[in-house]
C-alpha cells in the first residue's frame, strides 16, 4: 500500500509537470498577444503582460468581414469534411473487419499500397484541377482529405476487436440488411472509435492551409489558416519594407508585429479548444479500449 501511494504521488507530480509544460507556451502566446509593442521591445516576452493592450487584436480585426468570412469557410469545411470523411472511412473499414467478406484481403492491400507509394504532387494536382475541376471551389478544401488510409486501418482494427460478430448475426437472423446492421447495431457501440477519427479529421480540416495554396485564388474562399498565413506574411513584408521607407517608417514600425502573430495563433486555436472537451470522453475510450482488451 505504501509503495502504491508513493508511486501515485510520483505519477501525479510527473503529470502536473507535463501539464505545466503544455500550458506554459499557450499562456505565453496569450500574454504576448495582450501586451503592447513598447513593453515587448523594452522587457521582452513574459508570462504576465507588463503593459496590457488590445492593439494586436484591433489591428487584426480592422477588417472583421474578412475574418468572419474566413471563419465561415473554415467551419463549413470542418463540419462537412469531418462528417463525410468519417462516414466514408467507417463504410470502407467496416467490411474489412468482417470475417465473411471474401475480398477483404484485396481491399486491405489496396489501401496499404497507398500508404507506401504516392503518385506525386504534379499528378495529384492535375487530377484534382483538370479531371474533377476543383480549382476555386469550396470542395477543393474538402474532397482531397475524405479518405485516410491510416484511419481506415485503425477503424478496421476497432470494429474487429470491439464489435462482437454475434450482434451482426442476430441482425441477419432478424432480416436486417447490411445498412441497418451498420447504422443501427454497429455504430452505436463504436462511438469511441468514430469520435477519435472524427476529432483527428476535424483537426486536419481546421488546420489546413495547403489545399488553399494549391487550388484557391478567390479571396472570398480563403479559409482561416490560409488567411492568417497571408496576414503574417504581409506583416513581415511591411516590417522589412519599413527599413527602406524613411518617410513612413515610424507609422509602419507601430504595427504590432509580435503581438499580431500571437493574436493570430489565439484566434486560430480558440474554437477547436472549445470543441475538444465534447470529444474527450469518447477520444480517451477510443485510445484505451484496444489496449485494455489486448
Amino acid at each position: 500500500m505504501k509503495a502504491g501511494k508513493k508511486a501515485n504521488i510520483v505519477l501525479h507530480i510527473i503529470f502536473i509537470l507535463m501539464t505545466i509544460a503544455c500550458l506554459f507556451p499557450l499562456l505565453l502566446v496569450l500574454s504576448i498577444s495582450l501586451s503592447s509593442s513598447k513593453s515587448i521591445m523594452d522587457y521582452g516576452y513574459s508570462i504576465i503582460p507588463k503593459e496590457f493592450s488590445l492593439e494586436a487584436y484591433k489591428y487584426i480585426l480592422s477588417t472583421p468581414i474578412t475574418i468572419v468570412r474566413a471563419y465561415g469557410v473554415t467551419i463549413f469545411n470542418t463540419v462537412v469534411g469531418t462528417a463525410l470523411s468519417t462516414l466514408i472511412i467507417g463504410l470502407f473499414s467496416y467490411p474489412l473487419s468482417r470475417p465473411d467478406f471474401k475480398f477483404k484481403s484485396v481491399f486491405t492491400y489496396y489501401i496499404l499500397i497507398t500508404m507506401l507509394f504516392s503518385g506525386g504532387t504534379v499528378s495529384w494536382y492535375i487530377v484534382c484541377s483538370n479531371v474533377f475541376h476543383l480549382s476555386n471551389t469550396i470542395w477543393a478544401m474538402i474532397l482531397p482529405y475524405l479518405m485516410n488510409a491510416w484511419f481506415v486501418i485503425i477503424m478496421r482494427t476497432f470494429f474487429k476487436t470491439n464489435v462482437p460478430y454475434s450482434i451482426i448475426e442476430s441482425g441477419q437472423l432478424d432480416g436486417a440488411n447490411e445498412y441497418i446492421i451498420f447504422f443501427k447495431l454497429v455504430l452505436p457501440i463504436s462511438l469511441p472509435g468514430i469520435a477519435t477519427i472524427a476529432l483527428f479529421q476535424a483537426l486536419i480540416y481546421w488546420n489546413d492551409w495547403w489545399l488553399p495554396i494549391m487550388f484557391i485564388v478567390k479571396p472570398e474562399l480563403y479559409n482561416l489558416q490560409f488567411l492568417l498565413q497571408r496576414m503574417m506574411q504581409n506583416i513581415q513584408q511591411i516590417n522589412e519594407n519599413a527599413k527602406y521607407m524613411s518617410s513612413a517608417s515610424d507609422q509602419l514600425m507601430n504595427i504590432p508585429s509580435d503581438g499580431a502573430r500571437m493574436a493570430l495563433c489565439i484566434i486560430a486555436m480558440g474554437p477547436i479548444l472549445f470543441v475538444y472537451p465534447f470529444f474527450q470522453k469518447y477520444f480517451i475510450q477510443g485510445l484505451t479500449v484496444g489496449s485494455v482488451k489486448g
